[in-house]
């Protein structure tokens, strides 16, 4: 065995789980210990300061910057109380990651001293670096300015570090000249539209105490955990998050003896590890699990407000990797780190919640109530419907391109699963002919509505959006992204389909229709109109693919060509109208999106020319002098040609395997090179797509060819059977 796979899987194999102990045994004792949260504010502000903060949270007041400095010296207070010596603007810029600036609160004084100070300004706005961030064109890379903006919204809270602590400060970034340069701040635009337009229709139509609402996320994180040893013994894994090459092992996931299993014991003392210090920051973890593929496991909080919710998913990640490191573990988030075995996807539970309490998304026993419930639900199905293209696109990739359509996930068209008693409900009220032609339709009265069980409908794992008895289930975000992206769409969309909604039923109503037959009326017209997309079977078949082309479904595979909708008229009406975004910075993120794709595709590609030509090809012809030395002794003994066909079998094997790795990686230098020349950043990346990316497959497979066939010990990279199946 090569001498790096070796002492790594001797490493790993020596590992000695690490013991863990929360602070106390009841979560409740420590629960937000490290969040400047309602209870800390009443604690360390006046009361003047509290509610000026509070309405900002609830009403979305502006805070006076008088204010803001007794907030400032407040929450200083409560950071260095706890141990904080520094405080950062922590933002979400378009990497994809979280970004953080360190500033301490000390001061030189004049005569020698020092002082903590943190003023009004450093709390409300600060001006970090902006050159280096992804921009799509909105600013030189010569102009470095750019200001991140409190968002009171969300709570500061302290990070701890092995030597320190700081105060972490959620904010807005955008540029010089005001454009968004993150994901925070179109969210935050998208989630207030969505809510005027939820208690617009709730308050005109079902419930004037309706005058609050908001979107409701829970977000299930799946993600494999490898040895940390192993993982820096593969640099594709170190550089990419993900296995390009690698023959799977014999037992894979096929016993599904993994899928919810006993926790091993390594692994459990790092989830006990997470679990602690996400409890700290206020994240509500409720479930730990083994998911299908070995070594994949799953966390899931309780829900919460979408931007607080997408907040903490990516204070958990960042969370993950650190806790990881301690344990002894990398914490892969890669869609699909490993070929023949299920990838991970980001489960986003999202439902909508008014200000008295009721989920407009759960069906009640009350034949009026589910009224509501109707209208919300199938202006779901409408808006989905509608902009199915912009959905996908919002969880395009390059990652989630290996998951997207795998046995395991769902696949690229977009689709509904309601189940088989919402469908039943909604055909035999809303189904048939069209309102206008049908007079039927107008005799529905309120009262006939049914009553609709909470656990109306099974699960359908294989759908990429499900409605689940109270929610929808957008199943399609990939592992690794920030939910905001699919938020962003998704709540644009609902807030510009319930305004859409809003104006045809008034329309009605002017003509003499009665308020509730409006409704149904219009209900009726959305539901024959998008019902195509509505599917309860097997989404992994290839019958659905076919099913999907005669509906007229759209079955977008790969991301530079799914990108294409965020930049289409209809998309950029829908975001700028409801000021989410304006023309020049949506054209700004389609070109970031696709250089980030092209990024990535051109990384992968370095790395797996560079493992072909200096790990496989020297492992192989290594073997292969083996061989051809057996062969010439045996021929030197005379002994006949019959008895060493299979050793000269397999030099020829393995030389044809060595000539396909070459020439393929040397068409994949060159065709790379091709695609770095090309100007446009979408044909680049259509090029990066098309004609580098299918090679990866080509010397794939003749390296795992290669790998079934060479000597265990003359193998340098740690295999799948090591990186899946040591704990």
């Amino acid at each position: 065995m090569s001498l790096v796979r070796n002492q790594a899987l001797q490493t790993a194999l020596n590992r000695v789980p690490i013991s863990v102990l929360p602070p106390s045994v009841k979560v409740s004792d420590y629960y937000n210990i490290n969040v400047f949260n309602d209870n800390a504010m009443k604690s360390y502000l006046s009361k003047s300061a509290y509610k000026a903060v509070s309405n900002a949270i609830i009403k979305g007041e502006k805070i006076d910057r008088a204010v803001a400095e007794e907030v400032a010296a407040g929450m200083k207070s409560w950071a260095i109380n706890r141990g904080a010596t520094h405080y950062t603007h922590w933002f979400q810029p378009l990497t994809g990651a979280t970004a953080e600036k360190h500033d301490a609160f000390f001061e030189p004084t004049e005569d020698g001293r020092s002082m903590e100070i943190f003023s009004g300004n450093a709390l409300v706005q600060q001006e970090p670096d902006a050159s280096s961030f992804p921009n799509g064109g909105i600013r030189n890379t010569f102009e470095a300015r750019g200001y991140t903006a409190w968002d009171p919204s969300s709570p500061a809270f302290i990070m701890e570090g092995n030597n320190g602590k700081t105060l972490c400060i959620p904010t807005i970034f955008v540029s010089y000249t005001g454009e968004a340069l993150d994901y925070k701040a179109p969210l935050l635009k998208a989630l207030h539209a969505v809510e005027k337009a939820v208690v617009s229709v709730c308050s005109n139509y079902f419930d004037k105490n309706v005058t609050k609402a908001y979107a409701s996320l829970g977000i299930e994180q799946e993600y494999f955990l490898v040895d940390e040893a192993l993982f820096y013994a593969r640099p594709d894994l170190m550089l990419t998050g993900r296995t390009l090459l690698g023959q799977s092992p014999e037992k894979g996931q096929q016993l599904e003896d993994h899928y919810f299993g006993s926790i091993p014991p390594r692994v459990h003392d790092f989830m006990v590890d997470l679990e602690t210090e996400s409890y700290k920051l206020g994240i509500p973890l409720k479930t730990r699990h083994n998911e299908v593929a070995p070594s994949q496991f799953e966390c899931a909080p309780n829900f919460e407000e979408a931007n607080l919710a997408i907040d903490h998913n990516q204070l958990l990640m960042d969370l993950m990797e650190k806790v990881g490191k301690k344990h002894g573990f990398k914490v892969l988030l890669h869609e699909k780190p490993f070929s023949g075995i299920n990838g991970s996807g980001k489960h986003n539970n999202w439902s909508l919640i008014t200000n008295t309490g009721v989920n407009l998304l759960a069906p009640t026993k009350n034949p009026e109530t589910n009224l509501q419930f109707l209208t919300f639900f199938v202006n779901v199905i409408k808006g989905v419907f509608d902009n199915a293209d912009l959905l996908r696109a919002s969880i395009a990739s390059a990652g989630n391109d290996h998951r997207l359509g795998a046995n395991e996930a769902p696949p690229a068209i977009m689709s509904i699963f309601i189940g088989s008693q919402m469908t039943h409900i909604l055909e035999s009220l809303l189904g048939g002919k069209t309102a206008a032609k049908s007079k039927k339709a107008l005799s529905i009265d309120v009262i006939k509505i049914p009553e609709i069980l909470l656990d109306n409908t099974d699960r359908n794992r294989t759908s990429p959006f499900a409605f689940t008895g109270n929610k929808f289930e957008f199943r399609a975000v990939g592992s690794s992204a920030n939910c905001a992206n699919a938020n962003i769409v998704l709540n644009t969309v609902m807030a510009s389909q319930l305004n859409k909604f809003q104006a045809d039923v008034n329309a009605l109503v002017k003509k003499g229709r009665k308020q509730e037959k409006a409704i149904l009326e219009v209900l009726k017209t959305y539901y024959n109109a998008s019902k195509s997309i509505l599917f309860e079977g097997n989404g992994y078949g290839d019958e659905w693919v076919k099913e999907a082309e005669k509906r007229g479904l759209s079955n977008v595979k790969t991301t530079p060509e799914a990108l294409n909708a965020y930049v289409s008229q209809k998309s950029k009406d829908l975001f700028v109208k409801n000021n989410i975004f304006n023309a020049v910075e949506l054209d700004a993120r389609y070109e970031i999106m696709q250089e980030i794709y092209v990024k990535k595709i051109d990384i992968e590609a370095k790395i797996l020319a560079q493992l072909a030509t200096s790990h496989i090809i020297p492992s192989a012809i290594e073997y292969q002098g083996k061989l051809a030395s057996n062969v010439a002794s045996l021929k030197a003994a005379g002994l006949s040609k019959s008895l060493y066909d299979v050793q000269v079998n397999s030099i020829t094997e393995i030389a044809k395997h060595v000539k396909v790795i070459s020439d393929s990686v040397t068409k994949l230098i060159n065709e790379s090179d091709k695609a770095h020349h090309i100007e446009d950043t979408h044909k680049k990346a259509i090029s990066m797509c098309h004609k580098v990316k299918p090679l990866f497959d080509t010397i794939r497979k003749s390296s795992d060819a290669l790998e079934f066939m060479i000597e265990d010990d003359l193998w340098k990279l740690p295999k799948y059977r090591e990186l899946l199946f040591v704990k």
